[in-house]
């Protein structure tokens, strides 16, 4: 439903629609969207609730985490999804949206997740700095101390240590929770180690812009796609969350970034660089009038669910400590409540 409202346009969606009065709702279905790495552990939720025969089965889709945040502020009514997942925090301009479309979200956030960069398991090794990421990936990078179009064609030109490879990196679009986030700690990050850079102009959104001359393919919101075409060309990377790795580890690996191997430990200590939170946003107008919104809230925040020894955890989710799972059930309690 919302995702083919993606390519449509979301003014078209909502054409067709009436928009209901408020407090009125005509559907009994819980509508869930947003980011293709929560997207498993929400259906996962979603599934378990909606067999239990308390509710309806959940509608839940994997339409990104900015396609997701633009159908859920969109507004109130039986037109609007109930709840977005996001692989990062909802933005200002998305929340003066909502605001200014009478939507109150409620944050919740659920767990941690890693960035990856990962290949073909019989491929070279990959140790990579955020420094290399940025200088294969930018779309501008500094040479003989200017600013040019990126000239690089395989790693061992940026580092003789680095594989003879050509630069091939499968990735999220900018819709993407992932995308950002990459953005926000890889490239930027990188972007700041370079001798230099702000004289050299490096900085907002010239760290923030992706090559577009092939080298960086936007395989859409799909994170199992980028396996499959990891898969049929061994020699490309692809760049995804920890989880979707988690579950490929008989044919794919993950390179270490800064020396750091991205796994579960490392990532739920934060010593692995591209550790990030996940978030699930639930719509409070729409609490007590779509049935199911506390039953999958609780359910997802059971211990049974998210903890150190949950369900949640065998999928790839990185569980928050004890502490900061306490203070969030707190925080979604109205939620529970059903007001």
């Amino acid at each position: 439903m919302y995702a083919a409202g993606i390519k449509l346009g979301l003014a078209g969606v909502l054409g067709l629609c009436v928009i209901a009065p408020a407090g009125a709702f005509e559907r009994e279905q819980l509508q869930i969207v947003g980011s293709s790495t929560v997207f498993p552990f929400s259906k996962t939720v979603a599934e378990r609730i909606g067999m239990s025969g308390k509710i309806m089965m959940p509608i839940v889709e994997s339409t990104g985490t900015g396609g997701g945040m633009e159908f859920f502020c969109a507004g109130t009514g039986p037109q609007t999804p109930d709840i977005t997942n996001a692989s990062r925090a909802m933005k200002a301009a998305e929340a003066k949206v909502c605001a200014a479309n009478g939507v109150t979200a409620t944050e919740l956030k659920i767990g941690f997740d890693g960035i990856v960069v990962a290949n073909f398991k019989d491929a070279p090794d990959f140790n990579l700095t955020l420094q290399q990421i940025f200088l294969a990936l930018g779309a501008k990078v500094p040479v003989d101390g200017k600013l040019v179009d990126n000239p690089y064609r395989t790693w061992s030109q940026i580092d003789p240590s680095l594989p003879d490879s050509p630069i091939e990196v499968l990735g999220p679009p900018p819709t993407s929770g992932t995308r950002d986030a990459f953005v926000e700690m890889a490239m930027e990050g990188g972007c700041a180690l370079i001798e230099d850079a702000v004289k050299l102009g490096l900085k907002g959104k010239t760290c923030h812009a992706i090559r577009e001359d092939g080298a960086f393919l936007d395989t859409g919101e799909n994170d199992d796609l980028i396996v499959q075409f990891l898969d049929a060309n061994p020699k490309a990377l692809g760049i995804f969350g920890f989880s979707f790795l988690n579950k490929n580890t008989s044919h794919l690996k993950g390179a270490m970034i800064q020396g750091i191997e991205p796994d579960f430990s490392n990532i739920a200590n934060g010593s692995y660089p591209l550790a990030r939170p996940l978030f699930t946003y639930v719509k409070l107008e729409h609490v007590g009038k779509v049935p199911g919104i506390a039953d999958y809230v609780s359910e997802l925040t059971r211990e049974e669910a998210w903890g150190p020894s949950g369900y949640l955890k065998e999928k790839g989710l990185i569980p928050l400590p004890d502490t900061e799972r306490d203070e969030q059930r707190l925080r979604i309690a109205p939620v529970l409540a059903g007001n």
